[in-house]
């Protein structure tokens, strides 16, 4: 028996808030839970919220106080919170004739916990690749002055350190996105409701979750190479200054020793 969670509803509010780098779900199933796999908890007078442990929660029918009070609650349990929380919004009308997006609007048949535990996985996705696409561009625009001053100035100075964080901060985002979040992997929940596929791959292609993917990744094996090639010639430049100073140091030595020897008077 399918439990539809907003019966009286025909209009449902949704935001996906990334509050952090993990979520600590045990803690959170403490409380009173309404679904699983992913965890779904109340939240708000008669709403409730999808936690995914990469540290996203999708809020369902919570106005702003609410949500606030929620974030609030649950900000123990949020580990390396973000700086500035990354969200995402959108509506769903129950629709008895169609499912997927229209005119901007999610249509769902019914508000059913399977349902908001899919939706809520495709809009988690997006708001973390929508976070990490900003990240992407930041670093583009503080990569671009390194190649610069190599290229005019022949060196580079004290931002050789920048360029070891560009490469740190690139394999840190390309574990988070594999290992963490696997945007490319279909929900749990799909295997036991395999009926509710269709629906997910009409979201996932409106998000555009795939194409975003594998355009981030790009970016980033680009980052990656630059940072580390420009890094290379950083080295390959110290490395020719140390043999000139060894050359330089062999000469000197060698002119004192002439000297040394040399006939006086």
């Amino acid at each position: 028996m399918v439990f539809d969670l907003f019966n009286q509803h025909q209009l449902l509010t949704i935001r996906a808030l990334f509050l952090g780098q993990r979520l600590d779900l045990r803690a959170l199933e403490q409380g009173q839970r309404l679904g699983e796999t992913p965890l779904v908890v109340t939240a708000g007078a008669d709403g409730c919220a999808v936690l995914f442990r990469y540290g996203v929660a999708v809020l369902y029918g919570v106005n702003a106080v609410e949500e606030a009070a929620f974030a609030k609650d649950i900000q123990d349990f949020v580990i390396e919170p973000l700086p500035f929380s990354e969200y995402e919004e959108a509506e769903a009308v129950r629709d008895n004739a169609r499912e997927g997006i229209s005119d901007g609007r999610l249509h769902l048949h019914e508000f059913s916990i399977e349902r908001l535990q899919l939706v809520a996985d495709v809009l988690a996705k997006s708001v973390v690749l929508s976070y990490y696409e900003s990240s992407i561009a930041e670093s583009f625009d503080r990569i671009e002055p390194l190649a610069t001053d190599l290229r005019q100035l022949g060196r580079s100075g004290r931002r050789a350190r920048d360029l070891i964080r560009h490469i740190g901060q690139t394999l840190v985002i390309q574990g988070k996105m594999v290992g963490r979040v696997e945007i490319e992997e279909k929900p749990e929940l799909l295997w036991e409701l395999p009926e509710l596929e269709r629906l997910f791959l009409r979201l996932e292609d409106e998000y555009e979750l795939r194409e975003r993917h594998k355009a981030l990744e790009r970016k980033l094996a680009l980052i990656s190479h630059t940072a580390e090639t420009l890094l290379n010639l950083l080295t390959n430049k110290r490395t020719l200054h140390v043999e000139w100073y060894i050359v330089i140091l062999i000469v000197i030595e060698i002119v004192l020793m002439l000297y040394e020897y040399a006939p006086q008077g």
